[in-house]
C-alpha cells in the first residue's frame, strides 16, 4: 500500500469508523427514507425457511468457558435461493446464573468492522453486569463480511502484486497525479488531486479484491442477519445491547422487527437522520472537544506525565506535532510499524491522539509520555499507541465447507483473496459507504473543507477528506432519516457527554425519535458508557435488561 492510500485506509479508521454509519430499515425493504414497520413476518417466505430453521450446533470454542457455532445467512436477500451465502462465526458465553436464566443477550461490539465472536472470546463479556450475566448468556457473532465471515472482506493487494507494483493505477485527468500524503487541509490544486487520486485507488482496491460481496454489507442485511441469529438461538424476542456502530445495528433491526425487540441498549448513539457531511462535523467537533478536555484535564488522570504544565502549553505541543508532520514525517525507531513510510505523518499523528480519547483513564498516561518524547524528537511511543498486529487469515484453521464459501463469491473462485485475521479497515470502509449516500463529484468535499476547519480544525478537514473513497464507492440506496419503529418496546439509548466518536446531541436525538425512547446520561469522558465501570450506569442497564425496569426521564450518572 502507498503511502497515499496508506493514509486515506487510516484517516477511514479514524474519524469514518463511527460517524458514517447510518440505520436500515425494512424487511424486503423500500430502502429509501424513513420505514413503516414490515406488515409479514420474513420467517414466513418460503425462501428463507432453510435460513429460520437453522438451530446452532455448539461445541467448546479454541478459548475455554466459551462456545462457538456457525450461522448460515443469504448473500442476497432479493435472491437467497441461488446457493450464495455468508457463513458468520457464532460465540456464548453461557449464563452464571442457569437456573435463573432469561434467555439470550445479542451483543455488536461497534466498528463497523469488529468481530463480536472474537470479541467475546477476548473476554468481552465481563463488560456486562453481573445480574445481566446471571441471567443471559452472552451472545457475539461476526457480522457479514467481518473477520471469521466466509466470505469476509478484504481491500488489500496480495503480496506479489505489492512487490511487481501491478497495483499502480493509471490517475485520471481529473485526479491528477498523487505525490506524498495529501496534508491535513488540503488547500491547493496539488493536495487535493493527491487526495482524490489516494481516495479512488482505496476504492478500486476494495473493488477487486472484494468486489462480488461488496454490495451485500450494508447495515440493512446484517440486521436481517440477527433477526435469523434470533430465530436460530430459540428466542421469541430478541435482547440486544449495541455499543456505537452497534447502535446502527441495532437501531436497524428495531425499524425492520419492531415487534422482535424484548430489549435493547444502543450505547454511543448514531443519529439516522444527518448526512455525510453533517456527520463528519458532528464526529470530528466531537473529537476536538475531547482533545482540549484532555488539555484541560490532564493532570487529573496523567499527573506529572502531563507533557505540559498548563493547558495552553499541551494544546501548543499538540498542534507543533500537526505541523511538523506535515513538513516531514516525525521520526520513529526501525522496528516501528512505520518505519517503512520514513516515520509518522500528520494523519498519523492525528490517528494517534483522537483514538487516545476513548478511554482517558487507560490511555491518557502513555499518550502523554508518547507526546513528550514525540516532541524531543522520538514519535516511537506515539505510533505504537495504535499498533495492532496483522496476520494472514491462512494461518489459521479453515474447515472445507468454509473454504468453498469463500471461492464462492471471490473474484476469482480458483484463488480466494487472502483475508487478513483483522480486516476491520476494509469492514468499516465497505459499510460506511455503502450505508451513506456521498457525492460522485469531488466539488461538495472542498465546499465542505472551509466549514469543517471552523467547527473543528484539522479534525473536520481530515474527516472530510477521509470520505472521498465514498464517492467512488458501490451506491446503498440508504438516505438520512427519522427512525420509525411503530410498535416497539422502549429502547434504552445510553449517552456520554464527552464522548469524542458518537457525541451526546447524536444520543438525545435518537432518543427522541424512538417511540418512548429513554435516555441515560452519563456524564463522563471518554466513548460510551455501559461496561467502563461506573457502578450507576451498571446498575440502570441492567435493571433495564433483566427486569425491563424503565428509566426515568432526566436519569444522569
Amino acid at each position: 500500500m502507498n503511502r497515499a492510500t496508506r493514509a486515506t485506509a487510516t484517516a477511514l479508521a479514524l474519524l469514518g469508523a463511527l460517524s458514517l454509519t447510518a440505520c436500515t430499515g425494512g424487511g424486503l425493504p423500500d430502502k429509501g427514507a424513513a420505514k413503516a414497520p414490515a406488515t409479514a413476518d420474513p420467517a414466513s417466505r418460503s425462501d428463507l425457511r432453510p435460513f429460520y430453521g437453522q438451530r446452532l450446533a455448539w461445541t467448546d470454542c479454541a478459548t475455554d468457558g466459551y462456545e462457538c457455532a456457525r450461522l448460515t445467512v443469504p448473500l442476497d436477500y432479493a435472491r437467497p435461493g441461488n446457493g450464495r451465502t455468508f457463513v458468520l462465526p457464532v460465540a456464548r458465553a453461557a449464563a452464571t446464573g442457569p437456573g435463573k436464566r432469561i434467555g439470550s443477550l445479542v451483543f455488536n461490539p461497534g466498528g463497523p468492522g469488529a468481530a463480536g465472536a472474537g470479541s467475546l472470546e477476548e473476554g468481552m463479556d465481563e463488560a456486562f453486569g453481573a445480574a445481566a450475566r446471571a441471567r443471559f448468556d452472552i451472545v457475539g457473532f461476526d457480522p457479514r463480511g467481518v473477520g471469521g465471515s466466509v466470505p469476509a472482506l478484504t481491500c488489500e493487494p496480495a503480496e506479489e502484486e505489492q512487490e511487481t507494483g501491478t497495483e499502480e493505477k493509471e490517475p485520471t485527468e481529473e485526479d491528477g497525479v498523487p505525490e506524498g500524503v495529501a496534508p491535513l487541509y488540503p488547500r491547493t490544486e496539488a493536495d487535493r488531486s493527491a487526495a482524490a487520486a489516494g481516495a479512488r485507488t482505496a476504492a478500486e482496491d476494495c473493488e477487486k479484491h472484494s468486489g462480488p460481496i461488496l454490495r451485500h454489507v450494508g447495515t440493512d442485511d446484517a440486521a436481517r442477519d440477527l433477526d435469523i441469529l434470533r430465530a436460530a438461538l430459540g428466542e421469541r424476542k430478541l435482547t440486544y445491547l449495541g455499543w456505537s456502530y452497534g447502535t446502527s445495528l441495532g437501531t436497524s433491526y428495531a425499524e425492520q422487527f419492531p415487534r422482535r425487540v424484548r430489549a435493547m441498549v444502543l450505547d454511543g448513539a448514531i443519529d439516522p437522520s444527518l448526512d455525510w457531511r453533517q456527520r463528519v462535523l458532528s464526529q470530528s467537533a466531537g473529537f476536538r472537544r475531547s482533545v482540549d478536555d484532555y488539555a484541560e484535564r490532564c493532570a487529573e488522570i496523567a499527573g506529572d506525565r502531563c507533557p505540559g504544565r498548563t493547558p495552553g502549553e499541551i494544546r501548543a505541543l499538540v498542534e507543533r506535532l500537526y505541523q511538523r508532520a506535515e513538513r516531514e514525517p516525525l521520526p520513529v525507531a526501525e522496528d516501528s510499524s512505520y518505519a517503512e513510510y520514513g516515520g509518522m505523518d500528520a494523519t498519523a499523528v492525528l490517528d494517534a491522539v483522537s483514538m487516545a480519547m476513548y478511554t482517558p483513564e487507560d490511555q491518557w498516561e502513555p499518550l502523554s509520555e508518547a507526546l513528550r518524547e514525540a516532541d524531543r524528537g522520538d514519535a516511537t511511543k506515539l505510533g505504537a499507541l495504535g499498533d495492532e498486529e496483522e496476520t494472514e487469515s491462512e494461518d489459521t484453521d479453515t474447515d472445507t465447507t468454509e473454504g468453498e464459501e469463500q471461492e464462492d463469491a471471490s473474484p476469482d473462485a480458483s484463488e480466494p483473496p487472502a483475508v487478513p485475521a483483522d480486516n476491520g479497515d476494509a469492514a468499516l470502509t465497505a459499510v460506511n459507504c455503502l450505508d451513506v449516500p456521498h457525492p460522485r463529484s469531488v466539488r461538495p468535499y472542498w465546499d465542505a473543507l472551509a466549514p469543517a476547519d471552523k467547527a473543528a480544525g484539522v479534525y473536520g478537514t481530515a474527516g472530510v477528506t477521509a470520505e472521498l473513497t465514498c464517492r467512488d464507492w458501490p451506491s446503498g440506496e440508504r438516505r438520512p432519516h427519522k427512525v420509525a419503529a411503530e410498535g416497539v418496546e422502549p429502547v434504552l439509548v445510553v449517552g456520554t457527554t464527552g464522548d469524542p466518536s458518537t457525541p451526546y446531541a447524536e444520543a438525545v436525538s435518537l432518543a427522541k425519535q424512538f417511540p418512548a425512547g429513554m435516555l441515560l446520561t452519563y456524564e463522563g469522558l471518554g466513548h460510551t458508557a455501559y461496561g467502563r465501570g461506573d457502578a450507576c450506569v451498571t446498575a440502570k442497564v441492567d435493571a433495564y435488561l433483566v427486569e425491563l425496569e424503565r428509566v426515568a426521564p432526566g436519569a444522569t450518572c
